[in-house]
């Protein structure tokens, strides 16, 4: 299963660039422009998968050599961050071949097991054996990425099938906005305030509201605004939540080892 981890995790970027090249269709960013919602975010806010990239490549490599290989919170991970990367892998070639509907079923399913590999890393990961660094933080970062994107997929489904009236998209959006909201911070709360999953969230937030600025769609000055809201209100939370739960970024980095660790 370790060695599963580090072939997906090779398998995202050489995908992400025969995507880019064109090699399955259009790309990845010409594809989203023909189905313009009030959730996208601005292009710039996808260069973050070039660190997602990085960083769990350097999970994938690190947890599958030395003792690692026998750690137990690693192992009950592992399963998940794979099944995680295969599926953001999948999803790349799926969205230029416009196959929407199993592209908003991979993206669902791969936020799951990317969040769950966060929680049980929030909860079970021990500092000391350098777990925060080298699994916490990639997979909590990617996770971040996927909750927004797996909703601005969703939109983009919506439009594409004339689901619901893509000249009025401000009701329908403000729903999935609600929503969004409602999965960050309930996510949020169970892994006591995880700054990197946020951040990766504040990140896409705070591009929503850039592009929605700058677009011409009908409620996109309402969409921008609702973006700051959300994102005000995360930032707020995990404040709140890491003054509870002092100590570290982790629930248990105050000196005391997690149980098993």
């Amino acid at each position: 299963m370790r060695l599963l981890v580090l072939l997906t995790a090779l398998a995202m970027p050489v995908v992400a660039w025969l995507s880019n090249t064109g090699a399955f269709g259009p790309d990845n960013g010409t594809v989203s422009d023909r189905y313009p919602t009030l959730l996208v975010a601005a292009g710039y806010a996808f260069s973050i998968w070039g660190l997602i990239f990085l960083l769990d490549l350097a999970y994938a490599g690190w947890q599958a050599s030395g003792d690692r290989r026998r750690d137990t919170t690693l192992g009950r991970v592992a399963p998940w961050a794979a099944a995680g990367f295969l599926l953001t892998t999948i999803w790349m070639p799926l969205f230029s071949y416009q196959q929407f509907w199993l592209c908003l079923l991979v993206i669902f399913a791969a936020m799951a097991c990317l969040v769950w590999c966060a929680v049980l890393l929030s909860r079970d990961a021990s500092p000391r054996r350098g777990q925060w660094t080298w699994a916490w933080l990639p997979l909590s970062l990617h996770a971040g990425w996927l909750t927004l994107a797996a909703f601005l997929n969703l939109a983009q489904v919506i439009v594409a099938y004339g689901l619901l009236p893509p000249d009025a998209q401000l009701p329908w959006s403000l729903v999935l906005f609600a929503v969004a909201a409602l999965a960050l911070l309930v996510l949020n709360q169970r892994m006591r305030g995880n700054v990197v999953y946020v951040a990766a969230a504040l990140w896409a937030l705070a591009a929503v509201h850039a592009r929605q600025s700058a677009s011409d769609l009908a409620g996109a000055d309402v969409a921008a605004w609702v973006a700051v809201g959300i994102a005000v209100a995360l930032a707020a939370q995990t404040l709140m939540l890491r003054r509870r739960h002092p100590g570290g970024l982790l629930p248990n980095a105050g000196g005391v080892a997690a149980p098993g660790n």
